[in-house]
């Protein structure tokens, strides 16, 4: 499959870069990110996303993670082992705080909306990317055992170790709305993006379905609310 499978990237996603969800959020830390700047990476994790290294981009990049691999993330200037929902350290330290992929496996997550508006300074962002919770790989994914998940990850090269149970309580635009006024931020944008469906590449059967379905959510006004992936933009009012 794998020589089908570039063939098919480059006739239906010729301009897609991997990591393109990765990058999207990226781009958007980037346009906001200052050189005096301090940046908190919520659930930093071992530093396995290239596109999550902002060190040297701005002042300082501090992360925190449950992982104990935290320690080892090559990216941070300073990492800590906590919970997202008790952040350590000091009130109005981080000019932005970035999650990639954290929101969907919250159980508290308006204490951690909390936490991170403790940790931010007046006007500033709280940037996350998460799956929507209205496409079908959630949904998927809501209705079958973890191990399904890990075993599922490991056929598209993830380790079990690196694959976390997901709740999905941070994760749809009303979710979002409902929490960001709920701790007081303000909502700079909300996106919902569908690219290349990475997870349906492992035939061509599935994968041309997945281009059937990608094609139509982001051409059908209607049906733009059942793309994967939900960009938030939170902000700290001054």
């Amino acid at each position: 499959m794998g020589r089908l499978r570039d063939r098919l990237d480059r006739l239906w996603y010729p301009h897609t870069r991997d990591n393109w969800d990765d990058i999207a959020l990226r781009e958007r830390v980037l346009a906001l990110l200052e050189p005096e700047m301090h940046l908190l990476d919520l659930g930093a994790g071992a530093g396995i996303v290239e596109q999550m290294n902002f060190r040297g981009k701005c002042a300082r990049v501090c992360g925190v993670d449950l992982d104990p691999r935290v320690m080892e993330n090559p990216w941070l200037d300073d990492a800590r082992v906590s919970d997202a929902g008790e952040i350590p350290y000091a009130d109005e330290s981080f000019d932005i705080v970035v999650a990639d992929n954290v929101m969907e496996h919250l159980a508290a997550p308006e204490e951690v909306l909390n936490e991170a508006k403790r940790v931010l300074r007046p006007g500033g962002h709280l940037l996350f990317k998460t799956p929507n919770r209205n496409h079908y790989m959630p949904m998927i994914a809501r209705s079958t055992p973890h191990w399904f998940h890990e075993y599922f990850n490991r056929t598209r090269g993830r380790e079990a170790e690196d694959t976390f149970a997901t709740l999905y309580r941070l994760n749809s635009r009303s979710q979002l709305r409902r929490l960001a006024a709920a701790t007081g931020f303000e909502v700079a944008e909300i996106a919902l993006l569908e690219d290349r469906p990475e997870y349906l590449r492992f035939s061509a059967l599935t994968y041309f379905i997945g281009m059937v379905y990608q094609r139509a959510v982001t051409h059908v006004p209607g049906l733009s609310g059942l793309r994967i992936l939900l960009i938030g933009h939170l902000r700290k009012p001054n």
